[in-house]
């Protein structure tokens, strides 16, 4: 041939090792021994069938598909996420959502006849598929890995019973020790999957039922936790700004809380909402405190205030805010916030449309929320804008489709009673807090209302464009801590 190249001959000669005693095959193409299949039963399991394949295809019919459909979300397309980093996995994110929330008096049916003859799978199939509860399958020999498998390939379907509101969490049990055999073995799945899921320790799992919450949200703000800490590292190395589409992996990381008592903002029909508080707060009993939350996951505060900080327009860096509030998926009613101090700041994140924010900026409070002048409103995409309004006039949110987090920065009625190690407190995790003697109308000029004639001398409204102010945003600064000093106007 050209050059003088010999072509050698592709023929491989067979190569053989010695392993542990026996003779072993070496593939011409790893180098390493070929992976024999083992028996590990199946010749027994298709001894054992009682069933032939041609009766077992009379129950994989196209009617028998429809009468046990797979559930609707395993039709949607899946988030490409590692599992150490809260990725689904084998199983959707939504399967272990709802299994881990049966009991052993959930009752369930088995679609007949679903694996195939032949298959160690079908010979457990066939005996735990008798069982009428989730606590007579476990007898049967069927587990919580066999539960998700079944039911997200519609093998399995939930008549009714004792479903829980939240997954088993043992920090809310009285006394573990009278947990019934099903509730321990999904506890103890669940909280190894959620440690694999979410690359943790199981030590990392541990609560006290004081934090109010449960075990999924724990793993998955630990998770959050870990993006934001991971960013705010990034970003101080750089030298750059913090993005929102990174703010978006923190919330989408992020497991709200269910809250009951914001009653104000819920939706008709709807008992709770997915949302949670960071910063300052007074609970209660009056007392004024920084949440559990911020001081466990205190990345993400810092991560939602470095982000604020990095794209605050210039005629309001003076803004001041000891709190945020998160918000996942719902539109809030018509309401007034009863406990605000001056402006606040919102901004929402998310792959959706709609969703818009309609304020009233005169609403003055002299007019019932139901009796608003038509018009009036000014309706505000705050997926391209951040917004700066006063809460404490009437404001809802447009509807909307697909996933919507809300992000508002505010500053609590009490700020000036909190006590001073309270403040220090908020410093650290990266809020600017106003001193005593901060003017409410600093910012924003006081609702008019819409009877009135008077000139307006300032705004009641002010809109910045989001990509305007990320392309302006300052490098993040990791040392910055301030609590803002009093106005001289």
């Amino acid at each position: 041939m050209a050059g003088g190249m010999v072509m050698k001959s592709k023929k491989s000669v067979q190569k053989y090792a010695v392993l542990k005693g026996k003779k072993v095959e070496i593939s011409p193409l790893t180098g390493k021994p070929k992976i024999v299949r083992q028996d590990r039963g199946r010749e027994e399991a298709a001894a054992a069938a009682k069933m032939s394949k041609e009766t077992w295809l009379k129950y994989q019919t196209e009617e028998y598909k429809k009468a046990w459909p797979k559930p609707a979300y395993m039709n949607e397309p899946r988030e490409t996420v590692y599992v150490r980093d809260g990725g689904d996995g084998a199983y959707r994110q939504a399967t272990y959502e709802i299994v881990t929330r049966w009991t052993s008096k959930t009752r369930i049916e088995y679609r007949p006849h679903a694996k195939a003859p032949g298959s160690k799978s079908h010979i457990r199939y066939e005996k735990y598929a008798k069982a009428k509860t989730v606590g007579e399958a476990l007898k049967l020999g069927s587990y919580p890995i066999d539960w998700c498998f079944d039911y997200e390939h519609g093998f399995i379907r939930v008549l009714g019973g004792e479903i829980r509101d939240e997954p088993i969490d043992i920090s809310k049990v009285a006394d573990p020790e009278n947990m019934d055999i099903v509730d321990k073995k999904i506890y103890k799945w669940f909280r190894r999957e959620l440690c694999r899921r979410c690359g943790l320790k199981p030590d990392d799992l541990k609560m006290e039922a004081a934090w109010n919450e449960t075990l999924w949200q724990r793993a998955h703000r630990l998770l959050a936790n870990r993006y934001a800490q991971e960013i705010l590292d990034q970003a101080a190395k750089s030298r750059k700004p913090i993005h929102q589409d990174q703010v978006l992996k923190v919330m989408k990381a992020w497991a709200f809380g269910r809250n009951f008592g914001r009653t104000n903002v819920m939706p008709d029909g709807k008992e709770w909402v997915w949302s949670d508080t960071v910063g300052l707060l007074r609970d209660r009993t009056g007392d004024i405190h920084v949440t559990g939350a911020s001081k466990r996951y205190p990345a993400v505060v810092q991560m939602l205030n470095g982000w604020l900080r990095c794209i605050l327009p210039a005629e309001i860096l003076s803004f001041p805010w000891t709190s945020i509030n998160l918000n996942c998926n719902y539109a809030a009613r018509r309401h007034r916030d009863g406990n605000n101090f001056g402006a606040s700041l919102i901004a929402a994140l998310g792959g959706f449309t709609g969703g818009g924010l309609a304020v009233w900026p005169e609403d003055d409070k002299s007019v019932h929320l139901n009796k608003l002048p038509k018009g009036k409103e000014i309706e505000i995409d705050i997926s391209q804008n951040l917004a700066m309004f006063n809460g404490n006039s009437a404001h809802e949110v447009k509807s909307f489709d697909g996933e919507r987090f809300s992000i508002v920065f505010f500053c609590v009625g009490c700020h000036a009673k909190a006590p001073s190690a309270v403040k220090d407190e908020l410093v650290e995790l990266g809020f600017q807090v106003p001193p005593v003697t901060e003017k409410a109308d600093r910012l924003l000029r006081r609702p008019q209302g819409y009877g009135s004639k008077k000139e307006a001398d300032k705004k009641s409204l002010r809109i910045w464009s989001l990509k305007t102010l990320h392309k302006q945003a300052k490098a993040y600064k990791k040392d910055v801590k301030k609590v803002l000093k009093p106005m001289k106007k």
